[in-house]
């Protein structure tokens, strides 16, 4: 898994987003993966890729007595480490990287990381490893509507205006390069298919299956309207049953 967010060009334009100054309220995604949640109270969360830790401060103002947060950006961490509470501990570890150990998470949550990750399967079999029987995983991973194309952007016509998402290569998964805020990105494509049934052959039970679209209250903000001819993000419930 590669790096990018300790680039400090790309961290300086990453920092300036809105989900990264505003938190998960300007994520136009946070109104559908909410609901998703199971009961956190109580309950021991393990974030993989968690960022700036919203998600981990989530969990624990919603009443998890102890959170994980994993990252291999310290840029990342240093940020989520502004703020938080006794619950939170936040960790400098990859996410193929982690120990998983048996039956110790009641929920394993993952926002935007696993597009990162070339064998998910893999992942997905040490986290149903680490969840404790009656264990969620939830996580948000970019569509492969979106990870398919060369590029990921729209085609625009003279005027600048989008006219298409193009869809290209999508039956050949793997390394897929694109512009992010100014830098080249390197992430991992993964049809719907491998990103479902891995879950299956895994052993997981698919509980929700949602893709993300912005609330009508984000729509007038600029793109938003576009996110509805074209999803950008796929987001999966799986649980380990008892």
């Amino acid at each position: 898994m590669t790096n990018e967010y300790d680039d400090p060009k790309f961290f300086e334009q990453y920092s300036q987003m809105p989900r990264s100054r505003q938190g998960l309220k300007a994520a136009g995604e946070w109104h559908q993966l909410k609901e998703l949640f199971p009961d956190v109270s109580g309950s021991s969360v393990l974030d993989l890729g968690c960022g700036y830790g919203w998600h981990c401060r989530y969990a624990a103002e919603q009443g998890a007595v102890r959170v994980l947060g994993l990252d291999i950006s310290e840029k990342m961490l240093a940020e989520a480490g502004r703020s938080g509470g006794e619950a939170i501990e936040y960790r400098l570890c990859g996410i193929e990287d982690y120990e998983y150990p048996a039956d110790e998470w009641d929920i394993v949550v993952s926002n935007l990381a696993l597009h990162y990750i070339e064998n998910l399967e893999t992942v997905y079999q040490k986290v149903f490893t680490t969840l404790k029987p009656g264990g969620v995983f939830l996580f948000n991973i970019e569509h492969p509507v979106f990870t398919s194309g060369v590029g990921q952007d729209w085609v625009y016509d003279a005027d600048g205006a989008p006219l298409y998402w193009p869809i290209d290569g999508y039956f050949l998964p793997g390394e897929r390069v694109t512009n992010f805020l100014g830098c080249k990105v390197k992430k991992q494509h993964h049809t719907l298919t491998q990103i479902l049934n891995g879950l299956l052959r895994c052993g997981f039970t698919l509980t929700a299956v949602e893709e993300a679209q912005p609330p009508k209250e984000m729509l007038g903000q600029p793109g938003m309207a576009d996110e509805l001819r074209r999803p950008m993000m796929l987001l999966v419930r799986a649980e380990k049953k008892q």
